[in-house]
């Protein structure tokens, strides 16, 4: 010690002299204070890459699963599309091309290549920038893009270490190594070796071969600049760039690399979309609700692994999508025939020029040549000559939607959810996002309205023309596809058949603010509701959501119950996060009323609108319904209930200008129809399943009384023109109401008296008839339905009320399914059990988005 003390004093003591001299001292001090503030800034730069926490945390990240009520997957909510795959499925080529040649001594380090990183500086500072980075570093920048940032800044290279140490302390090699195959990305939305592998080659991740392997690593160094879609031959070199550094690391041998840097690309490229999943529209929107959830509880949609238990029931989920593509896609037959001549997809079609005005092609080809002036024609016919453009325009326009909701009406559980077609094809959603017209099935809410005021379903009113004054002078002309009997018609009948001119003197009695405010109260509470008149026949566009939850009341008796998606939220190991009872339900519609609504909704499937739900389809449980068409036949409609289940489907175009021939019990009645005779064969709703319509006793005649009416009226005068008959082949539906002979009835029951009400409704040209006012206890006004004062004489006393529905002595037509509320002229006519496709109609020049006060709406 002492030999190596006196070695060392006089080069120690010949240093600190010449550090005596100021300008040796401050290099020093300077030399020394650089390695000192790298060494605090990396302390600084700490806490602001990620955790510990954060990247244990990351390893595990977990998109949310979303199950039906019977535990099936429905969905994945995914940041991206990447579909996580072990390692041991990883083809070992992958692993040993990735290794080769963005860091072969991978199992060596902890996080940074130390010799690599100053190797890179140096030839960086000469002009020739190489890259340095470990895996487990590019991971970190795959990984933590915004903490670690993504200018190429020496703050993010130290960021970039740091949390590569942190990563290195928590897993294991084959850990990052699963990692990193598993999040880098590839282009094309695939993200990860599974996608990718799926995207290129159409293969799995681990049936890769070795150029395969090479080619998807040749991309981690440049995805635009190496893509093999779009620049083959640099990927071609940059594939045997990465076969020869597995040379040299001994992965392949020289005569295998021989062989195969002499093939060619291979590609077998499709763009890889999520599974969109059996309901994908149902999906879309519990994403939006789920997401706000997340936000108000601190939870990470897309990391948390949130297992969300939904209402929807995957069997019927499937009946509904089946259903609704099999009845859809026969439409679109009817509809593709309607548009293939010289009336439809042609550019002397009016409608269809309109069509081509709206197209951005044909702004830019009146816009585009401005200065030489082509005219409107000189551009439609250059348009009409692209054959490309007039196919894409006319699939566009006479692609036949639809959309379909199921709900439980005893919890308002949503059951099944069917938003359009085809999801890849038409993502936007029938059910909750569009708005149109519900036409006839908005008459329940009117009638509901007159039971709640105290009118009865055997109350008669003329079915007469009606002429109701609007603001600004117009009037307004309900019609029906018959013409006027000028005789009374009892209300259940008038509901039945879809009488419109019935149904507008009852909106006029009830009034339109009551109708509206009914209708808020059972379920349709987002659209607008305007309160004129015409709303009686659905004139307000609503969603098909809405109806359905607001029949959803009706078959509830009349207590309104919030739909619901979700039925509980757990996290990853099971434990319950959160739970979603029914809301508390609120009362509607009184019990009584309700049950007279739901009595007299059941004659329009035994015997009205909707019969071909028997006839058809043999269905004979206790169900009723309502039909719906607007006018033209732009929407068709139909919602059936059963006391398990509500169903309803809309049919129609996306462009309300083009309409179907065909109403609502033709179009959207079979995919309703169906589906319940499936969900009914299959068990899963109870077909022995009864409503709960006991009413008050009086109520209704018992069945002798009515038989007992029929029979007098049928030798006292002959049924009107245009009066519907009970199918032959029915399943013995209870004969219909039959109001007694007016002499019998005591005045506070508001029969009809057709020739009073035709004397007061000559008197004044507003006003409510006093047979009308006397059918709500009101007292009469006397004014004319019509404002041409005098109207058609009406049944004397001795007359029968209103024609029966039992079956004729000769044969008559059946009532088939037509909804009254349709055009004029409609026929009908489809034998029970025929299978039926709904024509189209012949496209029509556009009309108006107005409705005119002086045609029939929402019929």
């Amino acid at each position: 010690m002492s030999r190596l003390c006196a070695f060392v004093s006089p080069w120690l003591g010949k240093g600190l002299h010449h550090l005596r001299h100021p300008t040796r001292r401050g290099i020093l001090i300077a030399i020394g204070a650089l390695p000192a503030a790298l060494v605090l800034y990396v302390l600084v730069l700490i806490p602001f890459t990620p955790g510990i926490g954060d990247i244990r945390k990351a390893r595990v990240d977990q998109p949310a699963q979303i199950l039906s009520a019977d535990g099936k997957l429905l969905a994945e909510f995914k940041p991206s599309n990447r579909e996580w795959v072990p390692l041991s499925q990883i083809s070992p080529h992958m692993v040993d091309a990735l290794i080769s040649t963005e860091d072969h001594r991978f199992y060596e380090h902890h996080g940074i290549d130390f010799k690599r990183t100053a190797g890179a500086a140096l030839h960086t500072f000469s002009g020739n920038r190489q890259g340095g980075s470990t895996i487990t570093q590019q991971l970190a920048r795959n990984l933590y893009p915004d903490e670690i940032g993504r200018a190429p800044t020496l703050t993010r290279k130290i960021k970039e270490a740091i949390t590569a140490f942190k990563i290195e302390a928590v897993y294991s090699k084959p850990q990052i190594l699963e990692t990193y195959l598993n999040t880098v990305p590839f282009l094309y939305n695939a993200f990860g070796i599974e996608m990718a592998a799926r995207t290129y080659f159409g293969v799995s991740a681990d049936q890769l071969t070795v150029l395969q392997a090479a080619t998807l690593t040749g991309m981690l160094k440049g995805n635009a600049y190496y893509n093999p879609v779009i620049n083959p031959e640099r990927a071609l070199a940059r594939r045997n760039t990465v076969l020869a550094q597995m040379v040299k690391y001994g992965k392949l041998t020289d005569a295998q690399y021989a062989t195969l840097a002499k093939k060619p690309l291979r590609l077998d490229f499709e763009r890889q979309t999520e599974p969109p999943g059996p309901a994908p529209h149902f999906a879309q929107q519990l994403r939006k609700w789920l997401i706000a959830w997340a936000d108000r509880n601190d939870y990470n949609v897309y990391s948390d692994g949130l297992v969300v238990r939904t209402t929807i029931d995957s069997r019927l989920q499937a009946m509904a999508t089946a259903a609704l593509k099999q009845h859809a896609n026969q439409l679109q037959g009817s509809a593709n025939s309607a548009w293939s001549g010289r009336n439809g997809c042609f550019a002397g079609n009016d409608l269809f020029r309109a069509f081509m005005r709206e197209t951005p092609d044909y702004k830019s080809a009146r816009a585009g040549d401005a200065n030489s002036g082509v005219s409107d024609e000189a551009a439609l016919k250059k348009l009409a000559a692209d054959r490309t453009f007039m196919r894409a325009l006319c699939k566009d326009k006479t692609t036949v939607q639809a959309g379909f909701l199921a709900i439980d009406p005893r919890n308002g559980q949503i059951k099944a959810w069917v938003g359009s077609r085809d999801f890849a094809g038409e993502p936007f959603d029938h059910v909750q996002q569009a708005r149109r017209q519900p036409g006839s099935t908005f008459k329940a809410f009117v009638y509901g309205a007159a039971f709640a005021a105290g009118a009865k379903p055997t109350d008669t009113i003329v079915d007469q023309a009606v002429e109701m004054p609007l603001e600004g002078g117009e009037i307004w002309r309900p019609n029906d596809d018959v013409p006027p009997s000028n005789k009374p018609m009892t209300l259940r009948d008038a509901l039945a058949f879809s009488r419109n001119r019935i149904t507008a003197q009852v909106m006029q009695a009830v009034g339109p603010d009551k109708v509206a405010r009914l209708a808020r109260a059972m379920g349709v509470r987002d659209s607008e509701l305007k309160p004129v008149p015409s709303l009686a026949l659905g004139t307000s566009p609503v969603t098909l959501k809405e109806m359905v939850s607001a029949y959803s009341t009706i078959a509830n008796d009349g207590e309104y119950l919030e739909p619901r998606m979700v039925t509980r939220i757990e996290d990853s190991k099971g434990d319950v996060l959160a739970e979603f009872a029914s809301a508390s339900p609120e009362r509607a519609l009184s019990a009584s009323a309700d049950r007279t609504l739901l009595d007299t909704m059941r004659d329009v499937v035994n015997r009205g609108t909707g019969s071909s739900i028997r006839t058809r389809f043999g269905i004979r449980a206790d169900v009723a319904g309502k039909t719906g068409t607007t006018q033209d036949n732009a929407d068709g409609w139909f919602i059936l209930m059963d006391p398990q289940l509500v169903a309803g489907a809309w049919v129609g175009f996306d462009d309300g200008r083009v309409t179907l021939q065909s109403e609502g019990a033709r179009s959207a009645l079979p995919i309703v129809g169906d589906f319940f005779s499936r969900a009914f064969r299959a068990r899963i709703v109870d077909p022995r399943a009864r409503f709960d319509t006991e009413v008050a006793p009086g109520a209704f005649e018992t069945f002798r009384e009515r038989l007992k009416t029929w029979m007098d009226g049928l030798f006292t005068s002959k049924a009107p023109t245009g009066t519907p008959h009970a199918p032959a082949h029915a399943p013995a539906p209870r004969p219909p109401a039959v109001a007694p002979a007016p002499a019998e009835v005591p005045p506070s029951s508001g029969v009809a008296q057709a020739g009073a009400a035709s004397a007061a409704s000559a008197a004044s040209g507003t006003g409510v008839p006093p047979d009308i006012a006397r059918m709500f206890g009101q007292p009469p006004v006397l004014g004319a339905s019509g404002a041409s004062g005098a109207q058609p004489p009406g049944p004397s006393p001795q007359q029968a009320p209103y024609p029966p529905q039992e079956p004729t002595l000769a044969p008559t037509p059946t009532p088939d399914d037509s909804d009254s509320g349709n055009s004029a002229g409609n026929s009908a006519g489809n034998s029970a059990g025929a299978q039926y496709t709904p024509p189209i109609s012949t496209p029509q020049p556009p009309t108006s988005a107005t409705p005119s006060a002086t045609q029939p709406q929402g019929n």
